[in-house]
């Protein structure tokens, strides 16, 4: 599923929830405690608690990497419900509705993270992580933090397309070189978003105009569609594909490769912790875990793109805009329709 119908269903759903009345608040336990002796104190509240419950989507053969370094070192037991987002998403909001607490911890993108915030499903955290994470990976109200990142990156074929031709800004797509060989994918709203922001909206609307009408654009659904069709040559140069996507292909010995033009666009996925978790200092444990440079470092060597400052990462030297969730869900309807009206309409297969 899509994020532009993740997202059209958070609005249903978050609706039958308001009518379900607003939840109570779980103690705070130690998520915003501060003390010198908090690491001695959340390690002991913890392991008396002796296990927690983890919503995600995180991809299932990656779980056991990322979840066993952890139980072995504190002796605490993740269970995890692993699904799509929106059935993450679904799954959470139902139970608040329903007055069923289970989950301790959600881990899903930050659209999806923000809209739980909204309907005070998650509980604010206080981390010494934080001073580690990159800008903007924790928003003011704190109740959910950024973990790894998925860059857009532009992809091209290298039997077709020479590295010493690729554009080096978005207004060089208006040469006619690249008639008839772009791509972009089909719901990435919130990329186009983030994007024209950065060039100047009027400006930015205005150079995607004329690429299109210049030279353009092959409309594809799926990243992992738009990946596999730059390798076959169908797509020359795609302009929206995932950064782990055409790495993984390259390996593989496809003929891809890929670049980044400026502004550098990336989305989150992000931790919380339910404000009626039962299990919140081991929640609160994994949450510290996972944002650490230990975490962190086994993300990064699963091709995860970290959010922690301090471990190396693919990206470090590019300047990232991270994707504003609250855009995501408060602007939706305006730019779908944008990227609809200028881009996709325009554009074709």
């Amino acid at each position: 599923m899509s994020i532009k119908q993740v997202l059209l269903r958070v609005g249903a759903m978050l609706a039958t929830l308001a009518l379900a009345g607003p939840l109570l608040a779980q103690s705070p336990a130690l998520l915003t405690y501060e003390g010198a002796d908090r690491s001695a104190k959340l390690l002991a509240a913890a392991q008396k608690e002796a296990t927690c419950t983890l919503y995600t989507s995180i991809a299932e053969k990656d779980l056991q990497p990322l979840i066993g370094p952890f139980e072995k070192k504190y002796g605490i037991k993740v269970r995890v419900w692993r699904a799509g987002t929106d059935k993450v998403l679904q799954r959470t909001v139902t139970e608040a509705a329903g007055k069923h607490y289970e989950v301790d911890a959600i881990h899903i993108s930050a659209p999806e993270m923000e809209a739980l915030r909204l309907e005070r499903i998650l509980q604010p955290v206080s981390s010494p992580v934080f001073k580690d994470l990159l800008p903007s990976a924790v928003p003011s109200h704190r109740e959910w933090a950024a973990t790894l990142l998925t860059v857009f990156v532009q992809a091209y074929n290298t039997n077709q397309v020479k590295k010493e031709e690729l554009p080096k800004s978005f207004q060089d797509l208006l040469h006619p070189k690249w008639k008839g060989k772009l791509g972009i994918e089909a719901e990435d709203f919130d990329w186009f978003a983030a994007t024209v922001s950065e060039l100047g909206e009027a400006r930015g609307l205005q150079l995607f105009r004329d690429i299109v009408a210049a030279n353009g654009i092959s409309v594809r659904k799926g990243h992992s569609l738009l990946t596999n069709m730059v390798g076959s040559g169908e797509v020359p140069l795609a302009l929206t594909v995932y950064n782990y996507m055409p790495e993984m292909a390259r390996k593989k010995g496809v003929p891809i490769d890929w670049f980044v033009l400026e502004p550098a666009i990336a989305r989150a996925n992000a931790i919380g912790i339910a404000r009626r978790a039962p299990h919140p200092n081991a929640a609160l444990l994994f949450y510290d875990y996972l944002l650490s440079a230990e975490g962190q470092k086994t993300l990064a060597s699963l091709d995860y793109v970290p959010t922690n400052a301090t471990v190396e990462s693919p990206m470090k030297k590019l300047k990232l805009k991270l994707i504003d969730p609250a855009v995501s869900l408060g602007q939706m309807e305006k730019w779908s329709k944008l990227y609809d009206d200028v881009v996709l309409k325009r554009g074709g297969k």
